[in-house]
């Protein structure tokens, strides 16, 4: 059989769920201030689910969301204490794992129309890779909306020396033709091919339906290198879900229990994916009934593209 990383599930879904605060625009970054031993105990509990990468809790701590909120001095702090928790996650658990850094998108979920110019992307995103590039094993550029953004945030990671993953978030349904676009319209292959020139060690799609994920699978995998992908398990993001708005008014799919994703997983090894894990609504349930379903096919799981 094969190797297979199997990536962590989805935070913010969790944090909402276990905090004691109500939801915020900034969830992931507020909890990690007021409970942070819940985003310790979250990372635990996915390397105890059989997660062999855990990314870190910084999706939403850019220096530009966090200048928004009147937040732009706790930047750096809020990198350092991701990397802690991460950190003191696999030391409590004495579970061997790599730590992915998080390039995030810089605005918001899913607005690909509100991105800033290229330039401007690619210094915000530099700062970010320059705090994170000392202490991760491998750096993520994750829920891409556009080839153009996914460029800017694998050229700041990759100026690091640290290797590189990209994985784009794909429009919740397919398109006219039948294919999985990005949620900016763009195809897989306009996508892949932005990243030419780049050392780009992983392809995947992330945060969008698992259905969708199986439509892009093939373009991905025959680009030669791993691939794989991460789903949501909530129902369809609402037309109008605005920038400011909270994860709370967001529902888990009734037939995407922990068996109907790892269906899913398994399905994506068997179409040539080496890569899998959870994203929002996905949690260590889930994520345990994927690595459980792994080990009896006889896959190993592994912490990277190379073990």
């Amino acid at each position: 059989m094969s190797r297979v990383t199997l990536l962590d599930g989805g935070m913010g879904q969790e944090l909402v769920r276990r905090s004691a605060q109500p939801a915020h625009p900034m969830w992931s970054a507020h909890v990690m201030i007021d409970e942070p031993e819940i985003v310790q105990a979250v990372h635990a509990e996915y390397l105890r689910a059989g997660a062999r990468v855990l990314t870190l809790n910084t999706y939403s701590t850019t220096p530009g969301r966090l200048t928004r909120f009147g937040m732009a001095e706790q930047f750096a702090p809020m990198q350092r204490r991701a990397l802690e928790l991460a950190r003191a996650a696999i030391d409590a658990t004495g579970i061997e794992a790599t730590i992915a850094g998080c390039l995030p998108p810089l605005v918001g979920s899913y607005h690909p129309e509100l991105l800033p110019p290229y330039d401007d992307m690619l210094a915000e995103y530099r700062q970010i890779a320059a705090a994170q590039a000392g202490h991760v094993d491998f750096f993520l550029c994750e829920t891409m909306s556009k080839a153009e953004e996914a460029r800017a945030a694998a050229t700041a990671a990759a100026e690091t020396g640290r290797p590189v993953w990209v994985a784009w978030t794909l429009a919740e349904t397919l398109h006219e033709d039948g294919t999985a676009r990005l949620r900016s319209g763009e195809t897989i292959a306009e996508a892949i091919a932005a990243l030419d020139g780049l050392p780009v060690a992983a392809l995947l799609a992330n945060c969008c339906p698992p259905e969708v994920i199986d439509a892009a699978l093939p373009e991905l995998v025959a680009a030669g290198r791993p691939a794989g992908g991460y789903a949501n398990a909530f129902t369809p993001i609402p037309p109008g879900f605005k920038l400011g708005q909270t994860v709370d008014m967001l529902s888990a799919r009734t037939d995407l229990d922990p068996e109907a994703i790892a269906d899913f997983a398994l399905g994506w090894i068997a179409g040539g994916a080496s890569i899998v894990g959870g994203c929002c609504e996905v949690g260590p349930a889930h994520i345990a009934e994927i690595a459980r379903r792994l080990c009896d096919a006889g896959h190993e799981i592994i912490g990277g593209t190379n073990g």
